[in-house]
């Protein structure tokens, strides 16, 4: 089947399902609030499925040449001395969001992307075949069919990259708080901060906290292992990406008369289990494998939320319950005694 589709949202989900379709013979339009794509960005992991996905969409090997492999992680505590080693068995590729969006969308013919274009609704839309809302955790398109919002999860995340190597991928688990830590490449270390909310001091706006934030961590986070007070001691000068965090609720579809979720959109999730490209990925090959061998798009629409909705579900609630686990404030020592066996058994 061919056809005509509206992309809402340049991003991941957005411009993999253009690329998708574009490969297809379809005709694409996409819609991106915007101005352009995005000049930087931190690590993103590229696991198995996700290269598979890559590979599907004609973008795998600028992926592969843009990234780093990393095989394992190790969960630490404050101190530095191991958890647990998670993950032996599974490599990843760790890439930078600006690399994967110019992997998926930097070849696309002109005015394919229309940019500075926001989308308040399904009544702003042109008229289309299919429409994608790729617009993310807070998507305006998925609110408007359904109904369903963002829910807070109560936790906050600081995001930044630093020069020097990372030496590996960890993250260590204090008590309501934890510290992350990946390559972004050769050269750069990609970091991660998350914590429960109520530990924030009362500095005001998102933006007071991001001026702050360099000094506020260092508070937060003294005393804690070298690795982190190496990431911490770079902050001076740094970008620092702040905000709070926020997960969907499972929804009872993906679908709404021609309108598909993917994405955010779909299953917005927390950042604790590394998989939200990764899914994106996934569901936007899922969409382009249903709409081009369904006899019709209401079929192919079916075809894509049977297959995609339960795990994008499930991934919700387990990155939620791991948020949880990895910011928890009591039972700390049996939390780390279970992820201990845990890996051991894995």
């Amino acid at each position: 089947m061919h056809g005509s589709a509206l992309v809402v949202g340049a991003g991941i989900a957005g411009s993999a399902v253009a690329r998708g379709l574009l490969r297809a013979g379809w005709s694409v339009q996409v819609l991106e609030r915007s101005a352009n794509l995005p000049g930087s960005g931190t690590a993103l992991a590229m696991w198995p499925e996700a290269m598979r996905a890559l590979d599907a969409l004609g973008a795998g090997d600028a992926v592969r040449a843009g990234s780093v492999v990393e095989q394992g992680a190790r969960i630490l505590r404050p101190d530095g001395s191991q958890i647990a080693a998670m993950g032996g068995s599974r490599t990843a590729r760790l890439v930078s969001r600006t690399v994967l969006l110019e992997a998926l969308a930097g070849d696309f013919p002109a005015g394919v992307i229309r940019w500075d274009s926001p989308v308040a609704g399904p009544a702003a839309l042109p008229p289309a075949d299919v429409v994608v809302a790729a617009d993310g955790i807070f998507s305006r398109l998925r609110t408007a069919c359904n109904g369903i919002s963002p829910r807070a999860l109560g936790t906050v995340a600081f995001r930044g990259v630093v020069s020097g190597p990372a030496g590996g991928v960890s993250e260590s688990w204090g008590r309501g708080r934890l510290f992350g830590i990946t390559p972004l490449d050769a050269g750069s270390t990609n970091w991660f901060a998350c914590l429960r909310s109520t530990d924030l001091p009362a500095l005001g706006s998102p933006e007071a906290i991001r001026v702050q934030g360099a000094d506020l961590l260092r508070s937060l986070y003294r005393g804690w292992h070298r690795d982190v007070i190496r990431v911490l001691g770079k902050l001076d000068g740094s970008p620092i990406d702040y905000r709070e965090l926020f997960d969907i609720p499972p929804l009872p579809s993906y679908i709404s008369d021609n309108l598909a979720l993917v994405g955010d959109a779909a299953h917005g999730m927390a950042p604790n289990l590394g998989r939200g490209a990764c899914e994106a990925l996934l569901d936007a090959v899922a969409l382009v494998d249903a709409l081009t061998s369904a006899p019709d798009v209401a079929a192919g629409l079916q075809r894509y939320d049977a297959g995609r909705r339960r795990r994008g579900n499930l991934m919700v609630r387990a990155a939620r319950l791991l948020n949880r686990v990895g910011t928890a404030e009591h039972f700390t020592g049996a939390r780390n005694l279970a992820m201990s066996a845990g890996a051991r058994f894995a």
